[in-house]
């Protein structure tokens, strides 16, 4: 019988650790997604998306995952802060055409740009090429292309 008490405080902790990995991955998305300024605002996203926590829940994974209020007020991922700084000060337009995303950056920017695009792992972004001043980004969709030049439009307006 102790065995199976083990066993299951056990399953228990593993099915905590995953529906905290599940709903990390949810709060990447929506902080990538939209701009969230608030705590209350993040519950209610995961509320809608499905995910029962608290406030004080989304408290402690905010501090574990590094999230860091960027200067227009929403979270920023960690892995954005280079990102963002990048984009705001090299890129100088994002367009969509079908399923690709063309970014232009300043002369001898795209690398280091599309580098740090390639650190971020955009959901729905396939892969990218970079020349000197010209990203392309081929997405899985039309949609996902217009999801992922709005976020680096977002980024970019910070």
């Amino acid at each position: 019988m102790a065995n199976a008490t083990k066993g299951g405080v056990a399953m228990a902790a593993t099915k905590a650790s995953t529906r905290r990995q599940q709903r990390q991955e949810a709060i990447r998305g929506i902080v990538r997604a939209e701009g969230v300024k608030t705590q209350r605002d993040l519950a209610d996203k995961l509320h809608e998306a499905g995910f029962k926590c608290t406030q004080a829940t989304v408290s402690r994974d905010i501090v574990e995952m590094g999230l860091k209020k960027a200067p227009d007020g929403c979270y920023a991922l960690p892995e954005e802060e280079r990102l963002a700084r990048l984009v705001t000060e090299l890129v100088c337009n994002v367009k969509v055409g079908c399923s690709i995303v063309v970014i232009k950056t300043l002369p001898g920017g795209a690398q280091g740009v599309c580098a740090a695009l390639d650190a971020a792992h955009f959901p729905g972004a396939l892969g990218t090429v970079a020349g000197d001043d010209t990203i392309m980004i081929a997405a899985e969709s039309f949609e996902a292309a217009d999801q992922v030049a709005r976020m680096v439009e977002r980024l970019r307006r910070r």
